[in-house]
């Protein structure tokens, strides 16, 4: 069997990427349709017009399919964390944990209640309360959004905590550095205004859709009209924030930067790679990185350090160390790593015998209030993860993967916002219906937008591997310890479920679309 051949971290690996990518399809279009759908019951309120309650009510539906199907991915999303992944859960779960309380108890209860109103309330409340409703559903799901993603943020960029030797526990210290870390602010800003992208998109496609056979032909521009300034002027501000990502990863997880760069041998005034086709090889055997490329001359150390001479380390330099540069080689952490670690057990196995003594003298080591402690603290619990790794090679991603996934995400978000700045202005001008080759084009970007989207999440989490807190765990020592025939048996009904949800949601959406707006 296939589980024979693939350990249990291997199966959970997959099993949450294949539900974080089924559930990824569903999320983007709902934090973004909310807010379009919201501006047009406005109109809608402002104007007593019937056209724009026909039309809200057509994108709100829409929108209704999307919502329930994405809840009920994001529930087994998080149920995982407890099955899968329970010495992770264990290690952070004070502080990963608080977030995800927050989401499900404020702003997921806040978007499940107002959404019944929004979707049952027309003619039972009045008009005022209805339009609140739809807009505090809106920003409830992306309220669920910024909790997830501090979440998340925080195991790119673990902040705010302390590490408490007797329960062998990370605890929080600081609420507001989790929840306002630089990686969390502009995670959540970069994420969310893309999802406002690809759902300005996906409003500008169908309505496009409709031009191009001749239908609901005054619903379709309108609704292009809000849509494509809507996604233009977030498309603007996803590009601001992709570049505050950048400088952020430069500085946090310089190794991710490297991969995503294909950046072997770090340089002053590193140049950044516009196109370029990598040697697959090159990892195994140095030398040049790529078969071709276009290079912008120190574009990336700009990027990354605001400064054209700024030295960017190379995956080189991270693993074996840059002495000119101070860059520690990677095996130097490991050593620094494994002594924290045989502390750890050390001290695991004092309390087991009652050795009073031993038990003192380590909690002495790790008492951050002590010189001592603090210099252990900093000199060797730092890099407490590389404590388990065999070999400095292990801590580098997949360079391909996160190369190309790279270049797709900010390829297609520089061609979203040429399309949607043309598209918006061609249907000011009223000469839109007559471009047909732009309409199709607009039809093509929504399944566009959705692979940029998942190209997006690849950069981030792949990026972040091996670990799965940035330098404190690494994914290998997260997974439970459970058979992997357990894992795999339920990764392929998961697979079945979503696939089989996916498909429904598309086979709704398409007779929705179809059948176009219904008369009130």
């Amino acid at each position: 069997m296939l589980s024979d051949y693939l350990s249990t971290v291997d199966w959970s690996r997959a099993q949450f990427a294949m539900t974080a990518i089924y559930h990824w399809l569903f999320v983007p279009l709902t934090l973004g349709l909310g807010f379009l759908v919201a501006i047009m019951e406005t109109l809608y309120v402002r104007t007593k017009d019937p056209f724009w309650l026909r039309t809200t009510k057509f994108w709100m539906r829409l929108f209704g399919i999307n919502f329930a199907i994405g809840v009920a991915t994001g529930l087994i999303l998080e149920f995982e964390f407890g099955t899968n992944w329970s010495n992770y859960s264990h290690f952070v779960g004070d502080i990963f944990g608080a977030p995800l309380a927050i989401e499900g108890i404020l702003a997921f209860f806040l978007e499940s209640t107002f959404i019944a109103v929004m979707f049952f309330g027309w003619r039972k409340v009045s008009r005022g309360f209805h339009l609140t409703a739809t807009w505090l559903t809106a920003f409830g799901a992306n309220l669920s959004a910024w909790w997830i993603l501090v979440a998340n943020s925080w195991m790119q960029y673990p902040v705010g905590c302390d590490f408490n030797l007797e329960t062998v526990r990370n605890e929080m210290t600081s609420f507001s550095a989790v929840a306002l870390s630089p990686v969390a602010v502009n995670k959540f800003f970069h994420t969310v205004t893309s999802s406002f992208v690809l759902a300005a998109l996906f409003v500008v496609g169908v309505s496009a859709w409709y031009l191009l056979r001749r239908r609901e032909q005054l619903m379709a521009r309108r609704s292009i009209a809000i849509a494509s300034a809507f996604g233009f002027v977030f498309a603007l501000v996803t590009a601001f924030t992709g570049d505050r990502s950048g400088a952020i990863v430069a500085r946090v997880q310089p190794m991710k930067l490297a991969a995503m760069e294909a950046l072997y041998d770090g340089q002053q005034g590193a140049p950044l790679t516009a196109v370029g086709i990598l040697r697959p090889e090159a990892q195994r055997t140095g030398g040049d990185a790529f078969y071709f490329r276009i290079d912008i001359p120190k574009m990336l150390s700009l990027m990354s350090f605001r400064s054209a001479d700024a030295f960017v380390p190379g995956i080189n330099d991270l693993v074996y160390g840059n002495e000119e540069y101070g860059v520690m080689p990677a095996s130097e952490k490991i050593e620094r790593g494994r002594v924290a670690v045989e502390e750890l057990g050390r001290y695991r196995t004092a309390r087991e015998k009652g050795d009073t003594a031993a038990i003192t003298e380590i909690e002495a080591k790790f008492d951050r209030s002590t010189p001592q402690g603090a210099e252990f603290l900093r000199e060797h619990f730092a890099y407490f993860g590389y404590g388990y790794f065999s070999s400095p090679e292990q801590i580098v991603p997949d360079v391909p993967l996160l190369f190309y996934s790279f270049r797709v995400m900010v390829g297609a978000g520089c061609f979203f916002i040429l399309l949607l700045g043309l598209v918006w202005w061609l249907n000011r001008r009223d000469r839109l219906a007559s471009k047909r080759w732009l309409l199709r084009t607009a039809v093509w970007s929504v399944p566009l937008a959705y692979l940029a989207s998942q190209a997006g999440w690849v950069v981030a989490e792949v990026g972040r591997q091996p670990w799965a807190i940035q330098d404190l765990m690494p994914v290998g020592v997260a997974a439970s310890k459970i058979p992997s025939g357990s894992v795999s048996v339920t990764f392929f009904l998961f697979l079945a479920l979503f696939t089989a949800l996916l498909a429904a949601e598309l086979s709704i959406m398409f007779r929705q679309i179809k059948t176009g707006p219904k008369d009130d």
